[in-house]
């Protein structure tokens, strides 16, 4: 063999090395989170979940995560680096990553990002959010049942659909079981803040409410509720089971695991698609935590009653006659609320008396 003929082989076995050592390279999965792992709720639930992509591909992946990112800036700087890094699919993890995400996304054109509670999309970019207000109904009709005082205090994070959302539902669902009940709500401009959070239970306890309902992520508010007696609570995103079966006598589980391991296996067989993902009960990607011995026996089987007719798809948690706040007709009798309108909530229901910020 002459010496261009050595050169081409050589070139070519280098070539197969390659790659063979890139077929063999593990799939990097990055994971951008708004607050800490050990926060007991949203962020801990996706940590759990990437966990269980690792449990299952074993050395196929790396997964690197971010923890306790704020949303804006420094968001796009995470994001910026974990693919500069080389991760081949990020999963930026709360509703403020949404233009950070997409900033980054198109100046990485090869790397797919998944957005969590986002609306917008990118050839590489998917959404994918879960039916949390199917869970607020069924905590709503326990704490309709449960409360005493007739009133129900509610912490929210940030004046945004989800978060609305999920405070209709709960209200819906607790006038049903209590046509008496009020509900006080305070905004905390924040998912997690243990203090904050603590600040705005004691607050809602102090105003007479005996069940605290939280659109935010740590355990502070069952700490809070804990410390002045017969208050009840509920976890939120995870099951806080630290605090069972009082005054934590539920919860909302969010599990993503077998979304992830789903989206990773796309990257891994060439199939992922940009797509847009919304799951409820039906698809377990809203799980309801155990229902207490602290519930009576009779809301509780109300309860689960509820659960199962949303998952068999018989019953929507937002089905007429329903009016919003200002006595407009929103739904007529039997009348289902569209996805577009759940998606754009901006308005509270009939009978809320609080007001949403601007």
């Amino acid at each position: 063999m002459n010496i261009k003929g050595l050169l081409a082989a050589a070139g070519l076995a280098t070539g197969l090395a390659t790659a063979a050592a890139a077929q063999d390279d593990p799939t990097k999965v990055g994971f951008i989170y708004v607050g800490p792992i050990g926060d007991g709720g949203w962020t801990y639930e996706h940590d759990k979940a990437r966990l269980a992509v690792e449990e299952h591909f074993g050395d196929k992946v790396e997964t690197v995560y971010q923890e306790s990112v704020p949303e804006g800036a420094d968001a796009e700087r995470a994001i910026t680096q974990m693919a500069l890094q080389g991760a081949d699919l990020i999963f930026t993890t709360s509703f403020g990553f949404m233009e950070p995400t997409l900033t980054v996304a198109r100046k990485f054109p090869d790397v797919k990002f998944e957005h969590a509670t986002g609306y917008k999309t990118l050839p590489n970019v998917s959404t994918y959010s879960a039916r949390f207000y199917e869970g607020r109904a069924v905590q709503g009709h326990i704490a309709g049942k449960m409360t005493e005082s007739d009133i129900i205090g509610y912490i929210a994070s940030y004046p945004i659909p989800e978060v609305i959302r999920g405070i209709n539902s709960a209200f819906v669902h607790a006038r049903e079981a209590n046509p008496d009940v009020e509900f006080k709500i305070i905004w905390a401009y924040t998912w997690f803040d243990p203090a904050k959070e603590a600040d705005a239970a004691t607050a809602l306890i102090e105003q007479g409410a005996d069940v605290i309902l939280q659109h935010t992520d740590s355990t502070a508010p069952h700490a809070a509720a804990e410390k002045a007696g017969d208050v009840v609570t509920f976890g939120q995103a995870s099951d806080m089971a630290e605090y069972k079966p009082f005054p934590r006598v539920s919860s909302i589980i969010d599990n993503w695991a077998p979304y992830y391991i789903d989206r990773v296996q796309a990257v891994m067989d060439g199939t992922w698609e940009s797509q847009q993902v919304w799951h409820g009960i039906d698809e377990g990607m809203v799980e309801i935590g155990e229902i207490t011995d602290a519930v009576p026996d009779e809301v509780k089987q109300e309860a689960l009653a509820l659960k199962e007719s949303m998952a068999s798809g018989e019953y929507h948690p937002f089905t007429g006659p329903l009016k919003k706040k200002d006595g407009s007709a929103w739904l007529a009798e039997g009348e289902t609320a569209s996805d577009e309108t759940l998606l754009g909530m901006d308005f509270y229901v009939e009978g809320l008396e609080a007001d949403i910020p601007q």
